[in-house]
């Protein structure tokens, strides 16, 4: 069973930067075998989105268009963490993060532009992200 802890979310005025890290638990990660893992958002009112995504196998990274250049995903194999660099925050940016996974499977690309939430069955606990004008 794969478990998934986040930290590192808060408060920070537009312009600023945050990090948030994921750690992995029931996982190791390997060459030998992979997850797509990543980062959902939600706002109050809107759906869950998906913007990031690492393949754990081989460390190809994954954006949407709205973060893209801003936000890195990285993997840290020694500390089985998954991080989220996020730079040039902006209000909108406000919500509540999630770190998900899913195995991944040959032909089903670990893409997350369009993503949807239910493809992935582990989640961790969310962390606050809320930025400032």
């Amino acid at each position: 069973q794969v478990q998934l802890v986040e930290s590192g979310g808060g408060s920070v005025q537009a312009g600023g930067s945050l990090r948030l890290s994921c750690a992995v638990r029931g996982y190791t990660f390997s060459t030998y075998s992979s997850y797509c893992m990543g980062w959902f958002r939600q706002a109050p009112g809107k759906e869950r989105e998906g913007f990031a995504n690492i393949l754990t196998g081989n460390s190809n990274t994954y954006y949407t268009d709205s973060v893209k250049g801003r936000f890195t995903i990285s993997q840290d194999n020694a500390k089985n963490t998954l991080y989220l660099q996020m730079n040039s925050l902006k209000p909108e940016d406000t919500a509540t993060y999630y770190c998900a996974a899913r195995p991944f499977f040959p032909g089903r690309s670990c893409a997350i532009t369009g993503a949807s939430r239910f493809d992935y069955p582990y989640w961790g606990q969310g962390t606050q992200v809320t930025v400032s004008s």
